[in-house]
């Protein structure tokens, strides 16, 4: 396999956790129909999730397992993003040193609540996708 192929996947998995925290930030700045904007960035959210682990799956050719993880990493990395953004937004509120302090745990917390189980989905969409694309080629 060339490095190339082996790298792959890492460019995506930035692009896509750079993604999530854009949509996550950009749509709660909306003031008005607040429930329509979180809906729209969860199902945009959704979208991305769903291509990432197909191209992960169809195009890499990836077991279920690598393609859970550089999935969950993505999305870990879309929650760290959302933390260091909620840390940057506190910075211009008049704020406890008590929120200051969830919010540094928000730094590994986030991360870990969404990457988790973004790599148990992953890991059985892969499964199913894989065996799905091999009833397609024994028929």
């Amino acid at each position: 396999m060339s490095a190339a192929r082996r790298q792959a996947w890492f460019f995506p998995l930035v692009v896509v956790g750079a993604v999530y925290a854009t949509v996550g930030i950009v749509f709660a700045l909306p003031a008005s129909h607040v429930r329509a904007w979180r809906l729209s960035a969860w199902v945009l959210s959704g979208v991305v999730y769903a291509i990432h682990v197909g191209y992960e799956c169809f195009w890499l050719r990836n077991s279920s397992v690598t393609a859970g993880l550089h999935v969950a990493l993505a999305a870990a990395l879309g929650a760290l993003g959302l933390a260091v953004g909620a840390i940057v937004h506190s910075l211009s509120l008049t704020t406890t040193s008590q929120h200051q302090r969830l919010l540094l745990v928000a730094l590994v917390a986030w991360p870990v609540i969404t990457g988790v189980p973004a790599f148990f989905v992953a890991f059985g969409a892969g499964g199913l996708l894989t065996r799905l694309s091999r009833r397609d080629h024994v028929a």
